[in-house]
């Protein structure tokens, strides 16, 4: 049994140094997310209502993304680092050019029109801005002194002041929280951490009366009492919350989801797709879903630790992270543990924009992890 195992094994060994080499694809963090992506595909099909033409759609984007990270992992993590400021001017920029010139869709003036497609330039500070603190923070030592933190947090709040302008209150925290990441792993001190804490909250009154507007200050309260408004702003989380009860341990079934197809469920294919998945494969369904993405974390982290300098150490943590509050965030609101913000569920909501620039950080993660022997 021995003689025959080996074979296989060395064909194993081939192709993932195959995959490392040539392509610089990590086979883990490959597999981890082709399986949760094409889980996603299944789950959007039932919620788009078995309508194929809808799924086609997400199929395409999702091989845009696959290929935007192929494309993305050849670029070595010395060009990244050299780009960041490039990157990190260019999406203020595009930020700006929102304020001027941006659509509004549900509420907020956030996406850019460019004749053939639309997208979301806040969607490019996800990367965009760990990228700059990480950068800023390479070559220092570390832990940063008060003179670069103090620079960090400019850097980390400009963008995220024009994004809560628009108002994108979700992706605001997001794209802060991906910059404090990175802060964080540099090794800020305790002392930075408690203060800051102390300031959110001293500030938040403030924030609630004169920053906050009136649907954002309702989403609080409606995820205080929900059953206040049962036919208003509670009716989201009250038929998310119906959905994931019904789906008990095992769940109803692949496409036998009542909440998702009678359409109780509003915005099923985006914000609340994890109340179909609750659904239709129950807790055990959730709970398999939640390990695929702490595998995709924990893996993100090991590159981290493995990096060969503090660029990549500090970008491949800060990426494994925020995608990790991405995910926290979406299921903290869809199970009512959270005020509702709009965030998709990353690789299952329906999305383009949020999608690519998902695969694109992965991306940066592999080329962090496989570049590390060809750096000079």
């Amino acid at each position: 049994m021995s003689t025959t195992a080996l074979p296989n094994d060395r064909g194993v060994e081939v192709r993932l140094s195959f995959l490392q080499s040539r392509l610089h694809l990590d086979g883990l963090l490959l597999t981890a997310l082709l399986a949760v992506t094409a889980f996603g595909v299944a789950v959007l099909y039932s919620a788009f209502g078995e309508d194929w033409a809808q799924t086609q759609q997400h199929l395409i984007r999702v091989s845009i993304g696959f290929l935007a990270l192929l494309l993305c992992a050849q670029v070595p993590p010395r060009t990244l680092q050299r780009w960041a400021p490039w990157a990190f001017a260019g999406g203020l920029g595009l930020l700006l050019l929102v304020e001027a010139l941006g659509l509004v869709a549900q509420g907020a003036q956030s996406w850019l029109d460019l004749g053939v497609t639309q997208f979301q330039p806040s969607e490019i500070m996800k990367l965009a801005l760990p990228l700059m603190v990480a950068w800023l923070l390479a070559d220092q030592e570390l832990p940063p002194r008060p003179r670069q933190v103090l620079l960090a947090l400019g850097i980390i709040g400009a963008p995220a002041a024009l994004i809560a302008l628009q108002p994108d209150l979700g992706t605001a925290v997001l794209v802060t929280a991906s910059g404090l990441f990175v802060l964080f792993l540099a090794g800020l001190g305790w002392r930075w951490i408690l203060g800051g804490l102390a300031l959110a909250g001293a500030t938040a009154p403030l924030l609630w009366f004169f920053v906050m507007r009136d649907y954002q200050r309702e989403r609080v309260l409606t995820f205080l009492h929900p059953e206040s408004e049962p036919l208003g702003a509670g009716y989201h989380l009250i038929q998310s919350k119906i959905a994931l009860g019904s789906g008990g341990l095992f769940g109803k079934g692949w496409l036998n989801g009542s909440q998702a197809h009678l359409e109780f469920i509003p915005e099923r294919h985006t914000d609340f797709v994890l109340a179909v998945v609750g659904e239709e494969f129950g807790l055990i369904g959730i709970a398999q879903l939640l390990a695929a993405y702490l595998l995709i974390v924990g893996r993100g982290l090991y590159i981290a630790a493995v990096a060969q300098d503090n660029f990549g150490r500090l970008l491949a943590g800060g990426i494994a992270l925020t995608f990790f509050a991405y995910v926290l965030i979406n299921a903290g609101m869809v199970s009512g543990l959270l005020p509702v913000v709009g965030l998709p569920l990353p690789l299952v909501s329906y999305g383009g924009s949020s999608l690519v620039t998902i695969m694109v950080g992965f991306g940066m993660l592999m080329a962090i992890h496989t570049h590390r022997r060809l750096w000079s």
